[in-house]
């Protein structure tokens, strides 16, 4: 990569991260903090000290905490990961103080806010762990945990972390709601954030039994630019041999592909199946550490 792009990257996904933990504190000020709904991670820790001690702001709280994990982490996640990390947990905890000190947000209806707080909070995570990054507490433990368990969802991940710290505030406020409300709204932000992170890699896969299966391999090729892969397979029933055609295309093209498939042979078997994280050429590349 030449060297004004990777300044260009570099200030691209500061920049992204900054947006995001500016949408981080605006779903936690707004949402959470206003209807006392129990929050994970370091940020619900805040929330316990800040109501034995009021004058302690949860942004700073966060700062004071978050310093021995960034100190444990910094060997197993390397420089960078832990500098965009720093970055993204400062400005967030910033831009929480800094909210607070200047809007005063009403108390709404708690399901509206378990709903709205989770999917500001989910995509405001899911978009910080795009540019390898994190917000500190546990997501960063979160982060550390994907290392050893990498098949597992960081969503998935992040809610089992957090379950702990959602209890211990609800026992701070002194509600079990609290701590009900919280988990719909952690439950609600890992789907989002997993819909961030996975989800806009959807595609699909195509298997496609037909006598006619050359014509519509030339078509798939020719036409809609994608590859094809022809297996070889065997009806159980009839014993007879089959050529069945396999295809990753986008999600845009499935209407174009099965319109094909079916003007050329309207008998034609066609099994359309959901695909993520497609690799290779047309798709995306393999990103080593990738969530």
């Amino acid at each position: 990569m030449k060297p004004k792009s990777k300044v260009l990257t570099i200030v691209w996904s500061y920049f992204m991260i900054t947006v995001a933990s500016a949408i981080y504190a605006v779903g936690f000020n707004w949402f959470y903090v206003p209807n006392d709904i129990a929050f994970g991670g370091i940020t619900g820790v805040g929330q316990i000290i800040n109501a034995i001690l009021p004058w302690a702001p949860i942004g700073t709280v966060v700062i004071i905490l978050n310093i021995p994990l960034f100190i444990l982490g910094w060997r197993l996640l390397g420089g960078h990961l832990l500098l965009s990390s720093l970055y993204a947990m400062a400005v967030s905890s910033v831009f929480i103080d800094l909210i607070n000190s200047l809007v005063s947000f009403e108390p709404m209806d708690h399901l509206l806010a378990c709903v709205f707080g989770g999917v500001l909070m989910g995509a405001s995570l899911g978009l910080v762990f795009q540019q390898g990054a994190t917000t500190g507490g546990t997501d960063l433990i979160a982060r550390l945990l994907k290392l050893k368990i990498s098949w597992l969802p960081m969503g998935k991940l992040l809610m089992a972390t957090d379950l702990v710290v959602i209890v211990a505030t609800a026992i701070a406020f002194g509600s079990v709601y609290s701590a009900l409300y919280g988990l719909v709204a952690l439950y609600i932000a890992s789907l989002v954030m997993d819909k961030v992170l996975y989800g806009m890699d959807s595609a699909k896969v195509a298997y496609i039994i037909s006598d006619r299966f050359r014509e519509i391999a030339d078509v798939i090729v020719n036409d809609l630019d994608r590859g094809v892969t022809i297996l070889q397979g065997q009806g159980a029933y009839s014993g007879t041999e089959k050529k069945v055609l396999m295809c990753a295309f986008k999600q845009r093209q499935i209407v174009s592909i099965k319109k094909m498939v079916k003007d050329i042979d309207p008998t034609a078997f066609v099994i359309v199946c959901d695909a993520h994280e497609v690799l290779g050429d047309g798709f995306r590349e393999y990103q080593q550490n990738e969530l």
